[in-house]
């Protein structure tokens, strides 16, 4: 069996109007982060600098996205001396504006993110707020910085009970812990992916404390020692307002699709999927589309069924690599809940379940891929973990969320 599942943030219940209506908010696994971003200081070189070199600053070391953690379930965060010799002491001495006219494309920059400050930890202050300061630090042997790299990640595995850990999909973490590796990781992984610039071609920097990309007009590479920077050739990104490359969310519907009568549900098996597992449906958000429409097409693309009233129930951040999961309930038509396989092949199988068989299936608490525990029903249905929202908008219709509306 996996690292038990673990407790999903929990929003402080409320007695406004719209709780009233909808009920409780929903933060689903990968959201609730505990820091606060505070993210209009990104570009304020003075604040940056006093939070790196703070003493109770944390570091999060990611080597080629896998993170360092004591176990499955809990992170481990690393001090500003064991990060120095990789970013140096001062990698924020700086301004933004000086360090893209210093831009070098044959010199690799170590990438530090900052992720914000946890507020409810005291110890660091500027400027009225509050809280300790978090940052990420992209650990992967790569360019000119490979051995500082190299030298880094082993000293980091040579102390005891810490380690990288490896795999595509990180889901056991704590909550909060796995909000702010949701963060790190997507970040980290979208700058590595835009090494370029999509206007010209040219090689681009991480800016903003690795929230935005840039394509500077000069380049110190190949120019003489002590010389000036050489101009590069023009590029559409440097006219216009704020015209720069900023990080990318990739929308995505999910939908938990109910029968006509309000008894079944829908749920379709993935081609690599372990035995016996089904989900909810799922697919990408097209230009131009809005959420219902996505919901509509998805479904009946997928499976044949046309889906009439569609409401949407919450969204989960998703960083495999930058997808916004948009969940939604929707209900089948009376005349339209045959299922086709036939328009677009990407499932291997859908069916409609009875209620009670899903709730069967959910009480197993099990997780992805897991063996059935002791007592399971032999063939039955497997479901998703609570840290999916597929799992978290199945149990929502179960507990009756397309239920009238209260009277206001």
């Amino acid at each position: 069996m996996t690292a038990p599942i673990p407790d999903l943030p929990i929003l402080a219940e409320d007695d406004s109007m719209l709780s009233r209506r909808f009920g409780r908010e929903v933060a689903n696994y990968f959201s609730g982060s505990p820091l606060n971003r505070v993210s209009w200081l990104r570009t304020d070189h003075a604040f940056l600098s006093a939070a790196f070199a703070h003493p109770k600053a944390s570091f999060l070391l990611l080597d080629n996205l896998s993170p360092l953690a004591k176990d499955l379930t809990t992170l481990a965060y690393v001090g500003k001396n064991d990060v120095l010799p990789l970013t140096g002491p001062e990698p924020f001495k700086r301004s933004e504006e000086d360090v893209i006219k210093q831009f070098n494309s044959n010199i690799t920059q170590p990438l530090i993110l900052f992720l914000g400050i946890d507020e409810k930890k005291n110890g660091f202050e500027y400027r009225g707020y509050k809280g300790n300061p978090y940052f990420a630090v992209d650990v992967t042997p790569k360019g000119s910085v490979e051995e500082k790299a190299k030298g880094v990640v082993e000293a980091a595995k040579a102390k005891g009970g810490q380690s990288f850990i490896p795999g595509t999909r990180l889901m056991t973490l704590n909550a909060p812990e796995a909000a702010i590796y949701a963060q790190a990781r997507a970040l980290l992984d979208w700058n590595a992916r835009n090494p370029f610039c999509g206007g010209c071609g040219q090689r681009t920097m991480s800016i903003n404390a690795g929230t935005k990309r840039v394509c500077p007009s000069t380049d110190l590479a190949d120019a003489p020692e002590g010389g000036e920077p050489k101009k590069r050739a023009d590029c559409p990104t440097r006219h216009g307002i704020s015209n720069l490359c900023f990080p990318r969310t990739d929308p995505t519907v999910i939908m938990a699709i109910v029968s006509a009568d309000g008894t079944k549900l829908l749920l379709g098996r993935g081609k690599r999927y372990p035995p016996l597992w089904y989900s909810t449906l799922a697919g990408f958000l097209e230009p131009g589309e809005s959420i219902e429409e996505a919901v509509r097409r998805e479904s009946w693309e997928e499976s044949g069924v046309t889906v009439g009233r569609v409401v949407i129930h919450s969204s989960q951040p998703w960083p495999y690599p930058a997808n916004l999961m948009i969940g939604a309930i929707g209900q089948a038509t009376p005349d339209g809940e045959t299922i086709n396989l036939g328009n677009d092949p990407e499932l291997e199988d859908a069916k409609w379940y009875p209620f009670g068989e899903v709730r069967e299936a959910l009480d197993l608490k099990v997780s992805f891929g897991d063996e059935a525990p002791k007592g399971a029903k032999e063939g039955g249905l497997r479901l998703p973990p609570q840290t999916a929202i597929a799992n978290r908008l199945i149990n929502a219709v179960l507990a009756g969320y397309l239920g009238a509306a209260p009277k206001i």
